[in-house]
């Protein structure tokens, strides 16, 4: 029984590490990436669409994002959602492609986006603690129904405890190496 309590505990936990992870691809860094550009949708015959459904993106350098829509007609509405996103990228096009260079960050800016990824971890930390209460509760539920005994319990409630150790630690882990991409220059 304390088995599936643990799986359940888990799952919720490296839940909680991907959506870290998926959160954090979207924290610009100065350099370019294409995930930047998840989020915008390009209205495509009336239609919101993603952009990477209208055409295809790559990351020549460093420093630049280009778009190659499918349709040429696309490059206006391109470019209005990309504005549209409030992401402080300016698109430029030269009729074929959509070019977005991707300004340095300022020092100071630097240190903002740091704040903002730790802040991220610590929900991160929150969530992987909620998961742990959750199955803590779960164990004590199934002890007081005398489906598990108080030894098995403690020691379910120590293997969580260990679970969440490790969890917390690669949420860290994960932080820890956007800051340092973050404050490269």
């Amino acid at each position: 029984m304390s088995s599936s309590v643990m799986n359940a505990a888990k799952k919720a936990m490296e839940k909680s590490i991907e959506a870290q992870k998926k959160e954090l691809q979207r924290v610009r860094t100065g350099r370019a990436s294409v995930s930047l550009l998840d989020e915008v949708m390009v209205d495509y015959y009336g239609t919101p669409t993603p952009l990477n459904q209208v055409g295809t993106l790559a990351v020549p350098e460093a420093r630049l994002i280009t778009i190659q829509p499918w349709e040429k007609n696309l490059i206006p509405e391109i470019e209005k959602a990309i504005f549209k996103a409030d992401l402080g990228l300016n698109p430029a096009s030269d009729g074929q492609l959509v070019r977005i260079n991707i300004p340095p960050l300022t020092e100071e800016r630097r240190k903002e986006m740091v704040k903002v990824v730790r802040r991220m971890a610590e929900d991160t930390k929150v969530a992987i603690r909620n998961a742990r209460r959750d199955a803590n509760e779960a164990l004590k539920k199934l002890q007081k129904d005398k489906e598990i005994t108080e030894d098995d319990q403690k020691r379910g409630e120590k293997e969580i405890q260990d679970l969440t150790d490790q969890y917390v630690t690669l949420a860290d882990e994960v932080v820890d190496k956007k800051e340092k991409e973050i404050m490269e220059i």
